[in-house]
């Protein structure tokens, strides 16, 4: 009653045979013998500073007294600027960043600079060292006290609302701020 079945059992490892011999063939083709894709690619770094420019030389940490009005300082606060809090405040900080739609409260405009902590670059080196407790602002004492420096001189740069502190003042506080 039972037929025998032989020829679909060859087929079948016939087949399978095969199929398995061009997948290590095809395997040692890719792997030993094809020289790969060269697609062109020039990797540049958007961060990175052509060499030889004014930029590429300058080095926060030269400078002695970052609290003081610098356009190098100002530049480099953009930079970091750009690179840690644009997502939040905006590339132009109107408080308009693609990551601050979802907060509550909004990131504060900047620009505007209506501040709830004070205004001044005290006040402003307080929150980005500190940030603001029941907020989204968060700390950045991580960062370096010259780097922290330089974003609140480029906050203080595009701010219409610019603080009165005396420049007295923010150098004494300067040397005690951590």
């Amino acid at each position: 009653m039972s037929e025998s079945r032989e020829e679909y059992n060859r087929g079948g490892m016939i087949a399978f045979i095969f199929s398995m011999a061009f997948v290590f063939c095809f395997f040692i083709y890719i792997v030993a013998i094809h020289p790969g894709v060269e697609l062109g690619e020039k990797v540049v770094d958007p961060t990175a500073v052509a060499q030889g420019t004014a930029e590429a030389a300058f080095d926060i940490a030269t400078v002695k007294e970052p609290w003081v009005a610098n356009e190098q300082v100002v530049a480099h606060g953009k930079k970091l600027f750009a690179t840690n809090c644009a997502m939040c405040h905006g590339n132009e900080g109107k408080g308009d960043g693609p990551a601050g739609a979802g907060l509550n409260p909004k990131p504060r405009n900047l620009v505007e600079g209506k501040w709830t902590q004070g205004s001044g670059a005290i006040a402003h080196f307080k929150v980005v060292t500190n940030g603001i407790p029941g907020t989204s602002m968060a700390s950045y004492a991580h960062f370096k006290v010259a780097d922290r420096w330089a974003l609140v001189q480029f906050i203080d740069s595009i701010t219409q609302n610019k603080g009165s502190d005396k420049p007295e003042q923010v150098a004494e506080f300067a040397k005690t701020a951590k």
